[in-house]
């Protein structure tokens, strides 16, 4: 029986983006983002069927490009920073659905509560730079019911609007270095 050597892929912070968006007041989306994050992809090669990825974000690096509504979400009342810095994700199959696309389920990981999410996958491509290293890239995209995940604050406006929507769309745009 052979065994094929795995090839490690670090994800490359600066040329990527890890975003998510949620409705406000039900009329208009809401951008946020985590500056300081990690990840990496154990594959065969740059065969990424049945890859093992892994993601990790500080809480504490979120922006919306509001300073209060910022310091809200890292409060108690949505990811509580203080007990639960980070967020992270590992996958449990990656599976090629399509040229260039893929199925990955993993387990998401928030405050202290994981469950089990899907995400759709485009493999941009694998090139070499002028640097001579072997990058891929990938977007990734998904929706998550923040309230399954602990964040459960919730306001309704006088007119009966309600603040912030349940339903959060993660939107990853990444690049991975091979190792």
């Amino acid at each position: 029986m052979t065994t094929t050597a795995k090839t490690l892929w670090k994800i490359d912070p600066a040329h990527s983006e890890v975003q998510f968006k949620v409705k406000h007041l039900v009329i208009s989306t809401v951008t946020g983002s985590f500056s300081s994050y990690d990840g990496q992809i154990e594959a065969d090669g740059d065969n990424f069927e049945n890859a093992k990825a892994t993601f990790t974000a500080d809480i504490d690096s979120i922006s919306t490009n509001n300073e209060d509504r910022d310091q809200h979400l890292k409060s108690e009342d949505f990811f509580n920073t203080e007990e639960y810095p980070k967020l992270k994700f590992e996958s449990t199959n990656f599976e090629k659905v399509g040229d260039g696309e893929y199925k990955v389920t993993g387990d998401l990981t928030i405050r202290d509560v994981t469950k089990e999410i899907k995400l759709d996958v485009v493999h941009g491509g694998t090139v070499g730079d002028q640097y001579g290293q072997t990058k891929a890239g990938f977007e990734v995209e998904g929706t998550i019911n923040r309230k399954e995940f602990g964040l459960t604050w919730s306001a309704v406006t006088e007119a009966g609007n309600v603040v912030v929507g349940d339903e959060i769309k993660l939107q990853l745009n990444v690049q991975f270095i091979q190792s």
